[in-house]
């Protein structure tokens, strides 16, 4: 069967948290099902050692870093992350490469065999899901499971980030040598409760009895719920705060930061680096990331101080199925964590294009109220009095109002602010079965005053965002990874 093939098929079994009709109420999650289809494929995900990493936002950065990282130290290194901005290949990859069509056509079908046979047989009620498959294949992949090799080569460890919460999502079947808690905040809470605490339990679900926990202080409540959970496992924390830049006797330094735009060209972003010193056991290391926006340095930390842990880790023993151990840990310098940093590649984070003529392009996936701040954080770093359009979109799940009123005065043509006399606002609906109406998102920025404009698709808004804002001016699309990825597809066809 073909790549296309595959790809329509797994389409074909609806996205998890679309919305809820009265034909198909919505999709009740339970890990056990996962366990069962593992099990028809062998387990795979007991055959190569994992880092499981969840977090309302920061955990996809965090896991790119990471993975980069172990790359750079010369360990075959698995990435499973999700959702994706363009192609689904994005999810699975080992050393920075997707995996390839004909690998993903074959163990698609093959998960989708499995799945059919259990579904006869009455060991599982209903097929998987989207997500539910998707990870299974990624485990299939990093087990050694590729056509593209005369041999099965596992990874030598994979770097997998949770889909929602952690308690029940797909990836929490594997027994992970650490567990990582990126940023929590209110997001999904119609799947993982309406307060911090609520959703921090949730995400806690990772933690393993007598394992290790890698995170940062952060919201008060999910401190707690962080700190309850780990006291009843008895695991060991460790606080990645003394990798970030001011708290540590590193001296910390910011510089103009460059990216490569569609048009090949290397220009100069509005945004500082993240390039600092600080000291790991006792030696400098530098970092210098490509990934802007000082948010970053929270998820830089994560890394740094999980490949810290990794190699000083005594060793490990995979599970039955393998049969194999390491006694060593992983053989990590300070220089392939310099180099990992460095070689990060995680598209679609204050991501700037540039083009031969016309205004720049500045690409977020901000997605809900926690990321817009963060947006806004990076934004008020920009040259003031430079004209932006703001393309926005987001799914009708977000909190629209919270968003807009995070995001939306800082595009008022109409404020008393005569630098913002040339800015505009553009919307345009998501191909998603989740997306916000235009109606809804013309009257969040009704509701707040503030002038915005309506386009059919995502590409007339793009066209119409560079025909009103200035060749010197600079486009900010935001509001959803949908959104980031087609309009990344479509810059890069300009």
């Amino acid at each position: 069967m073909s790549y296309t093939a595959a790809v329509d098929h797994l389409y074909a079994l609806g996205q998890e948290l679309a919305p809820a009709t009265p034909s198909t109420p919505r999709r009740k999650f339970d890990l056990a099902h996962m366990r069962v289809l593992a099990a028809a494929l062998g387990d795979p995900q007991m055959t190569f050692p994992s880092i499981l990493i969840a977090g309302t936002n920061g955990k996809g950065s965090t896991a790119a870093t990471l993975a980069s990282i172990l790359t750079a130290a010369g360990y075959r290194t698995g990435l499973y992350t999700s959702p994706h901005l363009i192609r689904v290949n994005e999810r699975i990859q080992i050393d920075g490469h997707q995996i390839p069509d004909e690998d993903f056509a074959r163990l698609y079908f093959q998960v989708d065999e499995a799945a059919r046979h259990l579904v006869e047989a009455g060991d599982l009620p209903y097929p998987p899901s989207f997500f539910e498959v998707l990870t299974a294949v990624g485990f299939l992949y990093f087990a050694g499971e590729n056509a593209t090799h005369a041999e099965k080569t596992r990874v030598d460890i994979a770097i997998l980030e949770v889909g929602l919460g952690g308690r029940l999502d797909a990836t929490n079947i594997v027994e992970p040598l650490l567990s990582i808690l990126t940023d929590i905040a209110l997001d999904h809470q119609d799947y993982l409760g309406n307060t911090i605490a609520e959703i921090t339990r949730e995400k806690a679900g990772i933690l393993r009895p007598n394992g290790t926990l890698i995170t940062l202080p952060q919201h008060p409540d999910a401190n707690q719920a962080i700190g309850e959970a780990a006291a009843t496992l008895n695991l060991r924390a460790i606080n990645a705060a003394s990798y970030i830049p001011g708290q540590t006797p590193g001296v910390s330094r910011s510089v103009p930061g460059h990216q490569v735009g569609a048009s090949g060209k290397q220009a100069a972003t509005p945004l500082p680096a993240n390039h600092y010193s600080i000291t790991l056991d006792g030696e400098a290391l530098e970092v210098n990331s490509p990934l802007s926006g000082h948010h970053q340095q929270r998820n830089i930390a994560l890394a740094i101080a999980a490949a810290a842990e990794l190699r000083h880790l005594e060793g490990y023993k995979l599970g039955q199925i393998a049969g194999e151990s390491n006694q060593i840990g992983y053989k990590i310098t300070n220089a392939h964590i310099e180099a990992g940093i460095r070689n990060t590649h995680w598209p679609g984070r204050l991501e700037l294009f540039t083009f031969s003529d016309g205004p720049q392009l500045l690409l977020d996936v901000a997605h809900n109220p926690a990321g817009a701040w963060t947006l806004r954080a990076a934004i008020a770093q920009l040259p003031e009095a430079q004209p932006r359009t703001l393309v926005f979109s987001c799914l009708r799940d977000k909190d629209l109002n919270e968003m807009a009123q995070i995001l939306f005065p800082l595009f008022d043509a109409s404020s008393t602010d005569s630098k913002r006399s040339k800015d505009h606002i553009v919307f345009a609906p998501i191909d998603n079965p989740r997306a916000a109406h235009i109606d809804d998102l013309l009257a969040a920025a009704h509701a707040l005053d503030i002038p915005a404009h309506a386009a059919p698709h995502l590409a007339a808004a793009l066209a119409q965002a560079r025909a009103v804002t200035p060749s010197d001016g600079l486009i900010i699309a935001t509001g959803s990874v949908y959104l980031v990825g087609e309009i990344r597809r479509l810059a890069g066809e300009l």
